[in-house]
């Protein structure tokens, strides 16, 4: 039986599976559903072994449970580990809705529901996949699962669990679906990552808030210090003037700029999607280059003193903000962490305290097109779809990513198939069907092409 009679034969309890998974509200980021997140590793578990899987097991780390699988074909076979995450975001705001977040629905070919697309569907395209070639006896290498509970609040327990397992997750190459394509009709797949660096700032000013009739113009005012510290971090150019910034950071090459320009991109449409009349960034970069191979800075958040209903002349006592940086292959977060603090404090004005907290960081992850699981994956995209994949570079982060390179040794190939219209995080998350068909014909041709040498 072919995979797409496979899916066909079985698409209703692919769905009526995938579906129990969805109804459970496995949102990491919300104490209250740490009984959903125990409920969910049980189903994967369930599943897994139902599609084939000799082992599968609910492990225990410093937080959410891992589940781990695995089928061992033979000790001298490759050996593939897919990792993939059941936790989702929070659903709110619940009123911009069209459909109950955790009962899925299907409307105008799309699976509407939160994890649809991030991560539950994409991880069950990999698990159906598996299953097909365990039960048409054609899977010809190992295959382990690593399904996460704590991806959407920055995979907080999954290092230490890395270290702790390395010999069980010993693996050739890592396989991930839980990025983007370009289009439905313009399939890619990720090859870069941009790292980041995330901090909270507290200036302090006077020991309480004042009056500003009787102390501005005398006392220095936290939030516009604040905000000119802020202000020095980027300049007219568009590049961050931290010392020793790009020291790290790898030129583009030639060659990568060209497969960049293959990128269809309308920048008309990109302004009139964001509803903005003019794009910025770093002077010398195209667009594409700027969001996904260019380091960037941004402020998350800024406040302090009055903002309630009506005026209050205050000179505030303390400012806040949270500021961003992503960055790019090669740039270390903790190094830039430790520069980012380093000039803040020395471009604070005299008459204020600073306080910065590191708030979260990752290292970017870069992966050569060259790999032959790479080319397995070109491969499976291009029988899918009818085309062969663009190679991309994505503007976020997935900072596991780099960890399982660093501990494990092993790259991964990012083989993601949502689009930017699935809304992830965000309200009516949903999945196209005939992308989910697609991806699960994909998956199987890159195990039949995959090759380590």
């Amino acid at each position: 039986m072919t995979i797409q009679s496979y899916i066909s034969a079985n698409e209703s309890r692919f769905f009526d599976e995938l579906f129990s998974l969805i109804r459970i509200p496995s949102v990491s980021a919300q104490p209250e559903h740490k009984g959903d997140m125990i409920a969910c590793a049980n189903r994967w578990q369930e599943l897994l072994l139902a599609a084939g899987a000799d082992r599968a097991e609910v492990m225990t780390t410093d937080g959410n449970s891992v589940v781990y699988a695995e089928k061992i074909v033979g000790e001298d076979l490759p050996t593939v580990l897919v990792y993939g995450h059941y936790d989702v975001m929070p659903a709110e705001p619940l009123e911009q809705w069209h459909s109950e977040p955790f009962e899925p629905i299907i409307k105008d070919g799309r699976i509407w529901a939160r994890g649809a697309d991030d991560d539950k569907g994409q991880s069950f395209i990999q698990v159906k996949a598996f299953e097909y070639l365990v039960k048409s006896g054609q899977l010809a290498c190992n295959v382990k699962f690593i399904f996460e509970g704590e991806e959407e609040i920055g995979s907080p327990s999954l290092e230490n669990f890395c270290e702790t397992h390395k010999k069980l997750l010993r693996s050739d190459i890592i396989l991930v679906s839980d990025t983007s394509m370009i289009g439905k009709e313009t399939p890619s797949l990720t090859t870069g990552l941009r790292g980041l660096a995330y901090w909270q700032i507290e200036i302090t000013g006077p020991n309480r808030d004042l009056h500003s009739g009787h102390f501005g113009g005398a006392v220095i005012n936290p939030i516009n210090a604040l905000c000119s510290m802020l202000a020095c971090v980027v300049d007219g150019d568009g590049r961050i003037t931290i010392p020793h910034f790009y020291d790290d950071v790898v030129p583009l090459s030639e060659k990568e700029r060209a497969m960049i320009r293959q990128i269809p991109f309308d920048e008309t449409q990109y302004k009139k999607a964001i509803d903005v009349d003019v794009l910025g960034g770093e002077v010398g970069f195209h667009t594409l280059e700027r969001n996904s191979c260019r380091p960037s800075f941004d402020i998350c958040g800024i406040w302090g003193g009055y903002t309630g209903e009506g005026a209050k002349t205050v000179l505030p006592s303390k400012a806040y903000a949270k500021v961003s940086c992503r960055l790019v292959a090669n740039q270390d977060h903790e190094k830039i962490s430790n520069m980012f603090v380093e000039y803040m404090q020395a471009v604070a004005p005299k008459g204020v305290r600073v306080k910065i907290t590191p708030m979260h960081g990752g290292q970017g992850y870069l992966c050569p097109i060259d790999l032959p699981a790479y080319k397995a994956a070109e491969a499976g995209f291009a029988e899918a779809f009818g085309v062969k994949p663009l190679a991309v570079r994505r503007g976020g982060s997935i900072p596991i990513i780099s960890s399982f390179e660093q501990i494990l040794g092993v790259k991964t190939i990012l083989m993601g198939f949502g689009l930017e219209s699935d809304a992830i995080h965000s309200p009516n998350e949903n999945f196209d069907i005939d992308i989910f068909r697609k991806g699960i014909v994909a998956v199987v041709s890159f195990y039949k092409h995959l090759t380590l040498t």
